[in-house]
């Protein structure tokens, strides 16, 4: 890690969340085994592309890497993975029914050195990020497909998280 991305994690004490949304995928069933359409995996890749360059330039230091076990979100958290050399680690408690609380109780359990990044679906990831954001998972974000939410909190517990950036494939 550069200077500045040990900089970034010592000032505030707080490490990012990345909550990303998987690429977008084909329609069918049944719903774990959808995989991403060429356009999700362009925009997986391009996602990838722009996290790989902010970590290369100290802006973002590499996060530790955890996706949903569904195809699209292991797909696209692979391009991830490719672009950063780093693990993909798989957690069953982030499919798109899963409670957002489950995994705000979770990130409290974690030690991060570093930011954690989570690959997931909707109603998932606008409920988590509305949970720990705003106190309340109906509060959530839509998160078009392939976005990163990034969010940064001393404790993730409901309400204490604030949003910094919010970025899409369609920006880069």
């Amino acid at each position: 890690m550069s200077d500045q991305g040990n900089q970034a994690l010592r000032h505030g004490g707080a490490s990012p969340l990345l909550i990303m949304r998987h690429g977008e995928a084909v329609p069918g069933f049944p719903d774990p085994v959808r995989a991403l359409t060429r356009r999700g995996e362009q925009e997986a890749g391009a996602m990838a592309r722009w996290l790989a360059a902010r970590v290369s330039e100290g802006e973002l230091a590499t996060p530790v890497l955890y996706a949903s076990p569904y195809v699209r979100a292991q797909q696209t958290a692979e391009h991830i993975r490719d672009a950063l050399g780093i693990p993909l680690n798989t957690l069953t408690f982030i499919t798109p029914d899963d409670s957002a609380s489950d995994v705000a109780e979770w990130l409290m359990a974690q030690q991060p050195q570093g930011p954690i990044m989570l690959v997931s679906h909707m109603p998932l990831v606008g409920e988590l990020a509305g949970l720990l954001v705003e106190g309340a998972p109906s509060q959530g974000l839509g998160f078009p497909t392939a976005a990163i939410a990034e969010l940064e909190a001393d404790v993730w517990a409901a309400g204490c998280a604030q949003l910094q950036r919010f970025t899409q494939p369609s920006q880069l």
